[in-house]
């Protein structure tokens, strides 16, 4: 076993899914370079004093490097972060030049500021809520097109999110667009994102990062304890 090999503490959802992602694509394997731990969130897994350690947040995912930018062990969470964590470390996937840097930098903020924060609201009122509020389903559908609007305009500009190469700006943004058919929208209003998308969900390494821990998830709405553990009051405990 690689002695240097990569610990994730993870689950299959946007967030998760994008480190997995960019493991693949950096050319490390799983169960050879890098290994996912699951951390069931429905269970209250991501409680325990053993994740908050390396997640104070109580999110996945968090990632543990035995061989740190000093060669001493690292943890980080934040998905993003260590989206820019695995750039550094390999070298890959954000340009070197400042400007193309700071280029896909902007779009990668839009991810964790907007993309993600909003669609999970979408995804929370939509699909979750115990009683639907036609206010808020409103509310987060509309601003989901509008993002879903930013981004086919910008891809008119370039192949990818963040010009013609493809980046970690593309590898944030895809898994929250996976489930867009829950999420009120229609591909006929995006067809440069849809094209984008389709040429994202085709990679390899984007098919098998999708596919680490997938067989665990489960419907959340026939999980009473679940839905309880993610939405109530257990969420808002201090700890």
């Amino acid at each position: 076993m690689n002695k240097h090999m990569i610990d994730v503490y993870s689950w299959p959802t946007p967030n998760g899914n994008k480190v997995h992602i960019m493991l693949e694509e950096c050319g490390y394997r799983l169960g050879k370079d890098w290994l996912a731990h699951s951390i069931h969130i429905g269970q209250g897994e991501q409680f325990t004093p053993e994740f908050l350690t390396i997640s104070p947040n109580n999110k996945i995912p968090a990632l543990v490097d035995p061989v740190g930018p000093d060669g001493k062990p690292i943890s980080l969470f934040e998905s993003g972060a260590i989206l820019l964590y695995l750039a550094a470390k390999t070298g890959k996937f954000l340009p070197k030049s400042d400007r193309a840097k700071f280029e896909v930098l902007q779009w990668l903020m839009f991810q964790m500021g907007g993309v993600g924060p909003m669609l999970g609201q979408n995804h929370h009122f939509r699909q979750y809520a115990p009683e639907k509020i036609p206010y808020a389903v409103d509310r987060y559908t509309n601003e989901a097109k509008r993002l879903y609007g930013v981004m086919d305009k910008q891809l008119a500009l370039g192949k990818y999110i963040a010009g013609n190469s493809y980046s970690i700006a593309d590898m944030a943004i895809y898994p929250w667009l996976r489930n867009w058919k829950n999420q009120g929208i229609d591909w006929a209003d995006y067809p440069r994102l849809k094209d984008w998308f389709d040429m994202i969900d085709s990679r390899p390494a984007v098919v098998r990062g999708c596919a680490v821990l997938a067989d665990l998830r489960k419907p959340l709405q026939d999980d009473k304890k679940a839905m309880e553990t993610l939405f109530g009051k257990a969420q808002y405990e201090k700890r």
